[in-house]
Order: C-alpha cells, then sequence, then structure tokens
C-alpha cells in the first residue's frame, strides 16, 4: 500500500522504517496537512498524520478526491480528524490508542519536580557559577493534595507515582478506574477538585466538554499557590485568564507542555524568526512558568510503539481486518 507520511521528522522516518520492514511504500513530507497540501496525497492508498496536521471537511474531501481511502493517526488524540466527514467520505481513520502513559506521566512529575525545586533557574545560574540558593526555595512534596484531572491510563500511572511520593489523592473522571481507587484517591467533583487540591495535573482529551475547562472561573476558585501541570492538550486551559491569575500571584507555578495556539509553532526551530504570538510571548516571561515543546510522549520506547501500531493499522487496513484503534 502507498503512503504519505505528512509533518516528518527525521524520528518519524527512522521509527517507520524499521517498523515497516518494507511491508508497504512509504514516502514522506515534512509539510503539514492543510487545504493546499493535500493535493501531495494524490496517488496515494494513506496517509499518516500527526498532531499538528488538519483534516477538517474541506481536507477530507480533497484526500477522497485524492484516491485517500485510509488515514492512520500517528497518536491518540484525534481532535485534528473530522469524523463526521471521513465517515461520509467513507475514509477509514485509526490512531495509535496506546503507546506508552509512562513517558507522559514521568513527565508531568518532571515538570512538577523541576517547578517546585527552581531546577532550570538553578542550571541556568551555576552555568554562570552563580552558586547563590536565594529564589530557589521549593516545598517538599510530601504530603500535599495532588489533583489528577482524568484517570485514564496516563493518569492513573501520575496518581501511582504522586502516591509514592505521599501525597493524597483526589480524581475526577467520568468513569472511577478500579486502579485508582486501589490507591485510596478519592473521586470528586471537577469543582471540588479545583478547591482543594495544591498540585493540579491534566489528563483528559480535548473534546467540546473539556475546551477551556480551566479557565478564569475555575482558576479563581482554586487555592492560592496552587501548582498546574499540563501534558494533554493545550485547549484544554483558557491561555489568557491564566496569564492573568499568574500575574496577580494566584498561581505558584505552571508547567505546560502543550499550548492552545501550538500550531504551527511546535516541532519546529523558530529560533531565528520573530514570534507573532504576544500571548506566548507574555507566557514565556514568567519564570514561574515552564514550557516544553510537546514532548512528554518522546521517549524511545513509546515512539517504538506508535511507529508499529501505526504500521499494525495500515496493514490490518490493506488486509481488510479492524482492530481496537478504529475511530468512528
Amino acid at each position: 500500500m502507498r503512503v504519505l507520511v505528512y509533518d516528518t521528522h527525521s524520528y518519524d522516518r527512522t521509527f517507520l522504517d524499521t517498523a515497516n520492514a518494507g511491508r508497504h511504500e512509504i514516502d514522506y513530507t515534512s509539510a503539514q496537512l492543510d487545504p493546499q497540501t493535500a493535493a501531495l496525497a494524490e496517488g496515494y492508498d494513506a496517509v499518516c498524520l500527526f498532531v499538528s496536521d488538519r483534516a477538517p471537511a474541506p481536507v477530507m474531501e480533497r484526500l477522497a478526491a485524492a484516491g485517500v481511502r485510509m488515514i492512520a493517526q500517528r497518536s491518540t488524540g484525534f481532535n485534528n480528524l473530522d469524523l463526521e466527514a471521513a465517515s461520509r467520505l467513507g475514509l477509514t481513520c485509526m490512531r495509535v490508542g496506546y503507546y506508552s502513559p509512562y513517558a507522559v506521566a514521568e513527565f508531568a512529575v518532571g515538570l512538577l519536580q523541576t517547578l517546585n525545586r527552581r531546577i532550570h533557574r538553578a542550571y541556568n545560574r551555576t552555568r554562570e557559577f552563580n552558586f547563590r540558593l536565594a529564589g530557589l526555595l521549593g516545598h517538599d512534596i510530601y504530603g500535599r493534595t495532588v489533583g489528577v484531572v482524568g484517570t485514564g491510563k496516563i493518569g492513573a500511572i501520575f496518581a501511582r507515582i504522586m502516591h509514592g511520593f505521599g501525597c493524597p489523592i483526589l480524581a475526577y473522571d467520568v468513569q472511577e478506574n478500579p486502579d485508582c481507587l486501589a490507591l485510596g484517591a478519592t473521586y470528586v467533583s471537577l469543582e471540588e477538585l479545583l478547591s482543594r487540591a495544591d498540585i493540579i495535573s491534566l489528563h483528559v482529551p480535548l473534546m467540546p466538554q473539556t475546551y477551556h475547562m480551566i479557565n478564569a472561573q475555575s482558576l479563581a476558585s482554586m487555592k492560592r499557590g496552587v501548582m498546574i501541570i499540563n501534558t494533554s492538550r493545550g485547549g484544554l486551559i483558557d491561555t489568557e485568564a491564566l496569564i492573568a491569575s499568574i500575574e496577580r500571584g494566584h498561581i505558584a507555578a505552571v508547567g505546560l507542555d502543550v499550548y492552545e495556539e501550538e500550531e504551527g509553532k511546535f516541532f519546529r526551530d523558530l529560533s531565528d524568526v520573530v514570534i507573532d504570538d504576544d500571548v506566548l510571548a507574555r507566557l514565556m516571561t514568567f519564570p514561574n512558568v515552564l514550557l516544553t515543546s510537546h514532548q512528554a510522549f518522546f521517549t524511545h520506547e513509546a515512539m517504538t510503539t506508535i511507529a508499529e501500531t501505526t504500521i499494525g493499522n495500515l496493514t490490518d487496513f490493506e488486509e481488510g481486518r479492524t482492530n481496537e484503534n478504529l475511530l468512528r
């Protein structure tokens, strides 16, 4: 089967080629999918997309007209796909339902610890032979109440790690996870979690119901001095409301691996470019904000699983099989 992989980086090609082992005819482009670049898919049976690629209805129509029959999303999230349009056009969409929840959960803890103990600031200081401790004071994590918003695979592992730190766990989800209950986590309403937690970590998918779930109202309900970690999707947080709360001194620290307007910025080297995003620029000025480039998933184990699952999805489609990764 002929496959065009959009938004390709060197590491994508390395892992996909290894997993493919010559099974499919794969071509790569660094272009992100949009209404213009959809024309590149002419003559291909399938396209492989990442989170920065956009496939609303008009793009789906162009892909179908180009002969594409299948979309292989090489991520768990699929909010970039118009599934209703895909179904109408007869396009099969599959995703990577599972890769390494440990990668994201461990990274969330890394952001938390880095912010709490000011490790990023200490690193920059000591490189200039400044060994003063002033401004680097942190808190014990032990005993602090941790709110886990979303207790799927990633959230449950994050909860387990924080339980190991000796933290009481508050949890919120539409369905209770037995693994979290076994840790002693207490399921509460989202409103109660946000008002009681000292540390809040977001692990829910982006959908209409969760868009801007962290907004001016919910931020105001949080404890003064709360820490917020988001390794899920940028759209969960109203960034302008977050900035206003940081400026008021209400939020102690924020760790973001995602940003709601990251499209066209993340996964790119823009060090020689003037960034025309005043919200992002403002966010980067705060010493108590740590922003990383959507890298929480980026481990060898996760990339191997993503590639193997993507190739497996392509093969199953070609051979007329379905699996649990089918999107409806």
